[in-house]
C-alpha cells in the first residue's frame, strides 16, 4: 500500500521520483523480508527471495527504479505509458533504454492476457506464491491429506490465485 501510495503521489506530481520510488522499494522490501523471515518453514517463499533479490538487484542498478521495456508493454496491450516513463511522473518504473544496467532483469515479459509487464524475478516470486498455496493446501492443521481431497483443495486454491490474478488487471 505504501508502494502505491508514493507511485501514486508521484503520478499526480506530489513526490520527486527521484527519492519516492526508492524510498517505496525500500518499504516494500523490508515488509516482505520480515514476512519470509517469519514463515521460512515454508520452502517455496525462497522461489519468492530469489525473485525479489533479482528485482532488488535491477532496482538498485538503476537508481531504485524497475526499467520497463515499451516493446513488452505495447505486446501486452498496455499503450500510453510511454509518455509517463518518459516525464518521470511513475516512482517506481522508468523507460528501459540504452543506459538501462541489467536490462534482460526488468520487466521485459509481456503476459497479454493479464494486461502485463513482468520481470524474470517476478515470475520467481508468482511462483514460490503458487508453491506456498499448494504447501498450505497439502497441509490442513498439520495433517496430511489424502490424495483426492488435497488434490481438490490445491485446485481451489490455484483458482483462487488465477482469479485475484485476473481481477486486478
Amino acid at each position: 500500500m505504501a508502494e502505491g501510495s508514493l507511485a501514486y503521489g508521484t503520478y499526480r506530481g506530489l513526490f520527486q521520483p527521484e527519492w519516492a520510488g526508492p524510498l517505496a522499494k525500500l518499504l516494500v522490501l523490508a515488509l516482505v523480508g520480515y514476512g519470509l523471515y517469519q514463515n521460512q518453514h515454508l520452502k517455496s517463499l525462497y522461489l519468492v527471495l530469489f525473485g525479489l533479490l533479482l528485482n532488488t538487484l535491477v532496482i538498485f542498478a538503476n537508481g531504485g527504479h524497475m526499467p520497463v521495456s515499451l516493446a513488452a508493454l505495447e505486446r501486452a496491450g498496455l499503450e500510453g505509458w510511454e509518455e509517463i516513463l518518459r516525464e518521470r511522473r511513475d516512482a517506481v518504473h522508468t523507460l528501459l533504454d540504452e543506459n538501462t544496467r541489467l536490462p534482460f532483469l526488468g520487466d521485459v515479459i509481456a503476459l497479454p492476457p493479464l494486461r502485463k509487464a513482468v520481470s524474470p524475478g517476478d515470475l520467481f516470486i508468482l511462483a514460490g506464491i503458487v508453491g506456498v498455496v499448494v504447501e498450505g493446501a497439502l497441509r490442513a492443521g498439520g495433517r496430511r491429506l489424502p490424495r483426492r481431497q488435497a488434490a481438490f483443495r490445491v485446485l481451489v486454491f490455484l483458482l483462487l490465485v488465477w482469479l485475484l490474478l485476473t481481477l486486478r488487471t
